[in-house]
């Protein structure tokens, strides 16, 4: 399971943190870089459409002048993501943008086209498109995509149904290319345990809204850190795409988090000029499933280092129980 140089070689922790819709922007994407995880945002996010140049600019211009300083611990690579379903009226200009700026990772989400991953592949940029079934994954990399973003049960914001173990499993069945999990990850140990499971990275989204960083309102993060997994409702209703969002913020917003209905998916709309369910997410907070781990507000640095603190940890933990296993089968041997 080989990740091409730019995923492989500038990591110091194995984690893409995932493009969060409103919240992601330069100020996350540079700390998360900085911090040595691949740091992403929506191309939707920079509005009106003409400051995702000067987004992509700043963060490049800062990327490059932080590794011209820290020779010895250089930025990761940062990634742009984008819907390339066919409501979002804004694709060819946010690919023309990306493209200019040459992001090193490109994500794409709802759909998968080989026009855009040939624009991606033009300048040597990455693929990775997320997907929450096998038959997804298949057409993805049947249309040019380099790798996969398992997006499993339990992550926030668009997810899947299927457990993590499942999905890993059938795509690695005919799948060796990069593929990073996404699902209830929030600390270290749940790191190593995608990787146990198949995986090559893992893909965080929800422990990064609650750090200094993002563009979220302070209520929300106050809300993650006081929530747990079973403060997490999945619908349809807000976007026409299933996802995992905040019980407290539905409540808040006067709905019955029990008793949600069913939305028609063809009223999606991710375009330039938004509708009512687009505005739906400054109200209704995404949100995963393993935010018990959330404890405190950090800065992204700061949540890097303690996942990477654990992350090390496990390891450890992993390699004393293996020694030990393996002393009591020698022991038994003789």
């Amino acid at each position: 399971m080989a990740l091409p140089p730019v995923l492989r070689d500038r990591l110091r922790l194995p984690v893409i943190g995932s493009p969060l819709f409103i919240i992601s922007g330069p100020d996350l994407v540079i700390a998360q870089c900085k911090a040595g995880i691949v740091g992403s945002f929506p191309a939707l996010n920079a509005r009106p459409a003409s400051l995702l140049d000067e987004w992509l600019h700043r963060i490049t211009e800062e990327l490059a002048a932080w590794d011209r300083d820290h020779p010895d611990t250089p930025s990761a690579p940062f990634a742009v993501n984008h819907i390339v379903h066919k409501t979002n009226d804004r694709l060819e200009h946010d690919i023309e943008m990306s493209t200019k700026w040459k992001a090193p990772v490109v994500i794409t989400s709802l759909g998968a086209r080989e026009d855009v991953n040939a624009a991606v592949h033009s300048y040597g940029g990455v693929v990775l498109h997320d997907i929450i079934n096998d038959r997804f994954a298949r057409k993805a990399v049947e249309k040019g995509a380099d790798g996969l973003i398992a997006v499993a049960a339990g992550a926030g914001g668009h997810a899947g149904q299927l457990s993590p173990f499942a999905l890993v499993q059938e795509i690695r069945e005919w799948f060796d290319g990069p593929v990073a999990l996404s699902g209830s990850i929030a600390n270290g140990h749940a790191i190593l345990g995608a990787q146990a499971m198949g995986a090559d990275l893992a893909y965080i989204g929800s422990a990064f809204i609650a750090t200094e960083e993002a563009n979220a309102d302070p209520a929300y993060k106050d809300m993650i850190v006081a929530s747990a997994g079973d403060d997490i409702v999945y619908s349809n209703l807000f976007t026409g795409v299933h996802g995992n969002y905040l019980k407290p913020s539905i409540i808040a917003a006067g709905l019955d988090p029990n008793d949600l209905p069913q939305s028609d998916p063809s009223r999606m709309n991710f375009g330039s000029g938004g509708n009512q369910k687009a505005k739906a997410w400054r109200d209704i907070w995404g949100c995963g499933q393993g935010i018990g781990a959330v404890k405190h507000v950090p800065t992204a640095g700061e949540l890097v280092a303690r996942l990477s603190s654990e992350y090390e940890a496990a390891k450890a933990q992993l390699a004393a129980k293996t020694s030990l296993t393996a002393g009591k089968a020698l022991l038994a041997a003789e």
